[in-house]
């Protein structure tokens, strides 16, 4: 599919997040650097202070966790690439393996659901050209085909577009309704 870019156009691939490109996801200057580094989700009680945090380490926690998560329900993730780099990223797999989502006000996700607990575009220059719809269908369309699920849900984010669990706006266009409101993380769900 092409997406316009400042030159012209840009061809952009959507592949599945496995062992082998993990090591691609999108970096960027401030804390935590990466999704390939952030395990927010996955390990709430090791993700409290970034100072104490290392890259190396983190790398190798995420990594078991894409391991564990692909062999029990299969794919978890997708990458978006552009001229052979990563510039987005999407994570998602059932509730019982992201355990910080039952932390959340307007949770817990549905144990029929799926949950996106990541949706990200870090570098401005590549949002809003289509590219997280692009991630967001993909991980929809594997989704309704796997029928492992009956939805999926999300913690969207109010009033702040950059933040990499995405707009409740960018939901709400692509078919998500609320499902449980809050004044920041409401849960938002689509039905398959």
């Amino acid at each position: 599919m092409q997406c316009p870019a400042d030159d012209g156009s840009m061809n952009i691939r959507v592949t599945n997040l496995t062992e082998d490109n993990l090591k691609d996801a999108p970096e960027w200057s401030g804390h935590p650097f990466s999704c390939k580094y952030c395990v927010y989700w996955e390990y709430p009680e090791e993700c409290t202070d970034p100072a104490t945090e290392q890259k190396e380490e983190m790398f190798v926690k995420k990594l078991g966790w894409l391991q564990r998560v692909t062999k029990a329900f299969g794919a978890c993730g997708k990458l978006a690439y552009a001229h052979g780099a990563a510039i987005g990223y999407a994570q998602y797999a059932p509730p019982n393996y992201l355990p910080r989502s039952a932390n959340y006000t307007s949770g817990p996700p549905s144990d029929d659901a799926v949950l996106i607990s990541c949706l990200f575009i870090p570098k401005a220059k590549f949002r809003r050209l289509g590219i997280g719809n692009q991630l967001l269908r993909s991980v929809i369309d594997e989704l309704k085909k796997e029928k492992k699920k009956k939805a999926i849900e999300t913690f969207a984010r109010k009033g702040n577009p950059g933040n990499p669990s995405g707009p409740v706006e960018f939901y709400l266009a692509s078919g998500f309704q609320i499902h449980r409101d809050d004044k920041e993380f409401p849960l938002m769900r689509l039905d398959l």
